[in-house]
């Protein structure tokens, strides 16, 4: 049996190794990038209604908020665990 950090541990070796051999990156991720766009463009236009211009900025800064929205959170949660290590003396 392996060990929930040698499993990690073997996931990203796999990983590594797939994108080693993947010789068109953004084709292998365009499904992926697509059907992101999607649903932004579902959220900010979900009647479609908008001309495609307006479509498009919307759904990009959509796009950004999400990201941005993602990286505070990360941020939060960073500052969180730095926190409990130094109440726990680790630090």
């Amino acid at each position: 049996m392996s060990t929930p950090v040698e499993r990690m541990l073997q996931a990203k070796i796999a990983a590594h190794e797939s994108w080693a051999r993947t010789s068109d990156r953004a084709a292998r991720t365009a499904k992926a990038r697509n059907v992101m766009l999607s649903k932004f463009e579902r959220l900010v236009d979900p009647d479609g209604l908008l001309n495609p211009d307006e479509r498009a900025y919307r759904v990009e800064q959509a796009r950004k908020a999400h990201y941005t929205r993602m990286a505070l959170k990360s941020a939060q949660s960073r500052r969180r665990r730095c926190e409990g290590r130094r109440k726990g003396g680790e630090l």
